[in-house]
């Protein structure tokens, strides 16, 4: 198949490399504001180069990848979508959530799919984790914990644009929860806080957050943010049952030290960036993407799906700017 892709920065020469090593791929059609990004990916990875978006999508491409900036994600997947051409793009669907949703109302009832990029349903771990819980392998589940950590925040003027660390950052968390449990969110409650860079603060963001999610069954699930952990990129998920109790991300390059005597575990150099930790994730993904494509699957994770991890997210943001529970019924518009 020929695939387009939109954007080529870190992320998106990333997707390049990857799609340009499925045998399912023949070829590549790339487009970038900055010319130098993509006649770099051509001369990378044997790809045409196109002056812009919309030359791709008329580039007789079978799927498009989207992996330019977020304010123009809505409308590249709604030209995507117009064009009948099968749209992957990362997250967020959208800057804002009214955005979000517009896209939404916008591609129901269309026959072209459109998947949403989050890579964690594709982690070996997570995947295992969710085929446990729907195995009933842990028996009634009654604690979840979920970890993101960061070990460096990113620059000032990525903290003033990315909406803060609940829509940014947590996010991953959010939706991880609810596909490995099959549950959705009914109250949150958050906390956070600054001890780190100013700019984070001044940006009227935190570095720190907590957040304990009620589930609809009654599940507890704690989320666990920061912006600083020196030891590594840290994300780990844990998932306790009556019978049962099960861990993501324990494994030897785990970025966490053990003062137990005699204990040697974890072994390995911790992990220290998201592209070490999910490298095999991210492939998988633009695996199922092409599958998507093809016909041969639905989309894994759809334009529905990324706006519930975003409601945990609004929810999140006003349960820390007004000290209370609030529940997702008082966010959602849709």
């Amino acid at each position: 198949m020929r695939i387009g892709i939109l954007g080529l920065g870190r992320i998106g020469a990333f997707h390049a490399e990857t799609l340009s090593g499925l045998d399912v791929v023949e070829s590549l059609v790339v487009a970038d504001p900055f010319a130098e990004a993509a006649k770099a990916a051509a001369e990378r990875f044997g790809a045409e180069v196109a002056d812009s978006p919309e030359a791709v999508l008329a580039a007789g491409i079978d799927g498009v990848v989207i992996a330019a900036a977020t304010d123009v994600h809505p409308g590249l997947i709604l030209a995507a979508v117009e064009a009948g051409v099968p749209v992957f793009c990362e997250k967020p669907v959208a800057k804002t959530m009214s955005e979000g949703v517009q896209v939404l109302k916008a591609v129901e009832g269309s026959d072209v799919p459109v998947q949403i990029g989050y890579n964690r349903r594709f982690d070996a771990g997570f995947v295992a984790a969710r085929a446990a819980v729907r195995a009933g392998d842990l028996g009634t589940l009654h604690t979840v914990r979920s970890t993101t950590l960061d070990p460096a925040p990113p620059p000032a003027a990525y903290i003033a644009a990315s909406g803060g660390i609940f829509r940014d950052c947590s996010v991953h968390d959010f939706d991880i929860i609810r596909w490995v449990t099959g549950r959705e969110v009914s109250e949150v409650y958050a906390v956070g806080g600054n001890r780190g860079a100013d700019y984070i603060r001044e940006a009227g963001d935190a570095d720190t957050t907590g957040a304990v999610l009620t589930l609809d069954d009654g599940t507890i699930a704690v989320v666990s943010n920061s912006r600083h952990n020196g030891r590594g990129y840290d994300v780990r998920m844990e998932l306790h049952g009556f019978e049962d109790s099960i861990a993501v991300g324990l494994e030897d390059k785990l970025p966490l030290r053990s003062v137990e005597p005699g204990v040697t575990f974890p072994a390995g150099t911790p992990h220290d960036f998201f592209m070490d930790r999910f490298t095999a994730a991210y492939r998988a993904e633009l695996a199922a993407f092409t599958e998507m494509v093809s016909g041969s699957r639905p989309s894994p994770c759809t334009v529905a799906d990324a706006l519930e991890a975003g409601w945990i997210a609004e929810a999140c943001t006003l349960s820390l700017k007004e000290h209370r529970p609030v529940r997702i019924e008082e966010v959602r518009t849709v």
